[in-house]
């Protein structure tokens, strides 16, 4: 009688996320610490600030995430060249003070929502449509509107006069809830085998609810702040997990051109640390209401 397989060890796993955990806090303490240092005394301004920075972090997922995805589809259709080269022109605008900026964004704005349209019409022509064998590996059905979120931002940096702090905090919260979504959804096709797969699907979606409130509570504004913190360093932590995924693969990163289209997705992650530190500038105004 044959003897059992043993079951593998988890030692690297658990080495490898609390080695990416411990990182991944060394690196938000030290860009807490920065951010913290340069607040402006003004919450107008610092909702301003963490709108432009998460602007500029999604911007630059979607260049990345985007790129690496309409590479891997071979650029087929010229439409896909459009969400790499408007994240790019996204990200710039963040950085400078142009007249030009609004038309940018609302452009991104558009262009992510139109993208969710054509990932969605990819999806649904496919044998099956929407079933859950689509879902894992047709076309992202969220990812595009990464893009819409950063023109929305950037717009909201532009005009805070229209987008008070108030009007955005559901935005942001709805967008922490997408984002989390998404990572569920590919986090359940990789079986959740690293338990660390489970902490973009809890900790997200408590954000979210809080942030959410935060909207109408300068209380929860206060509870919120820990809990987006939290959310930052999953966007940082992310990546690290990602490319120990990599490492992991038939290969590894000595097949980097390759298993870096395989994934998991680099760029992924950090959507939720741009999602965060938006909402984390929107919490100064929130915490002075009422």
């Amino acid at each position: 009688m044959p003897k059992p397989v043993p079951e593998p060890s988890r030692r690297p796993l658990i080495a490898v996320g609390l080695g990416g955990i411990a990182a991944a806090g060394l690196i938000g303490a030290a860009a807490w610490k920065l951010w913290r240092r340069a607040e402006p005394a003004d919450p107008g301004k610092a909702a301003e600030r963490g709108l432009r920075a998460g602007a500029a972090i999604l911007s630059l997922a979607v260049l990345l995430d985007s790129g690496i995805e309409h590479y891997r589809g071979e650029f087929k259709n010229p439409a896909m060249f459009v969400a790499p080269t408007l994240a790019l022109a996204t990200l710039g605008m963040t950085a400078v003070e142009d007249e030009a900026a609004p038309y940018v964004f609302s452009a991104a704005l558009a262009v992510g929502a139109a993208g969710v349209g054509f990932h969605s019409y990819n999806i649904g022509k496919r044998a099956g449509g929407f079933d859950m064998l689509n879902l894992f590996y047709a076309a992202p059905l969220g990812a595009p509107a990464a893009l819409s979120l950063a023109g929305l931002f950037g717009l909201a940096a532009e005009h805070p006069g229209i987008a008070a702090p108030a009007r955005i905090a559901p935005v942001a919260a709805l967008a922490l809830l997408g984002t989390a979504a998404e990572a569920g959804l590919l986090h359940f096709r990789g079986a959740f085998q690293n338990p660390f797969m489970f902490a973009p699907v809890t900790l997200p979606p408590l954000a979210a609810a809080v942030t959410a409130a935060s909207s109408v509570s300068p209380e929860a504004a206060q509870v919120a702040r820990p809990l987006l913190l939290g959310t930052a360093l999953l966007g940082i932590a992310g990546p690290i997990f990602h490319s120990y995924g990599i490492h992991r693969n038939m290969g590894g990163w000595h097949n980097w051109s390759q298993m870096i289209l395989q994934g998991p997705p680099l760029p992924a992650p950090p959507a939720f640390l741009g999602i965060a530190l938006a909402a984390l500038g929107l919490l100064p105004a929130l915490e002075r209401r009422g």
